[in-house]
């Protein structure tokens, strides 16, 4: 992804309301009207927070007679996820590291990588 790409896509979820119409959108396809009124805010403004989410593409907007319908795009949301998921393997190698070299310091073996690992734990 470009920068502007990674820009648009934590700006748009930068704020409560929209993370909400995501969330929402995820399970269900719904009409702008119907996200709507769930807000205390005027229409134009989901509007606004829809077209935000759009242009980042975490949702995708379609016509239907007089309704838009939006509906999360998992295919960006999915990149999204890779793209944190390199940032954690990041900050985990560096805390390995860091282990290591404690460890080493300390005369001791570091810690097992798996046991920091909440995700490795019996029963996840």
């Amino acid at each position: 992804m470009s920068d502007e790409e990674i820009d648009r896509i934590f700006q748009a979820l930068a704020t409560a309301t929209r993370r909400d119409i995501l969330r929402r959108t995820i399970e269900d396809e719904l009409s702008v009207s119907s996200l709507a009124r769930d807000y205390d805010m005027s229409f134009a403004a989901v509007q606004k927070h829809v077209a935000v989410l759009e242009a980042a593409g975490l949702v995708i907007k379609r016509a239907e007679g007089r309704e838009r319908l939006v509906r999360a795009d998992p295919t960006m949301i999915a990149r999204a996820r890779a793209l944190l998921a390199r940032y954690e393997e990041l900050w985990r190698s560096r805390i390995a590291r860091l282990d290591a070299l404690l460890a080493e310091q300390a005369g001791t073996e570091p810690p097992h990588d798996d046991a920091r690992d909440p995700r490795t734990r019996e029963g996840e």
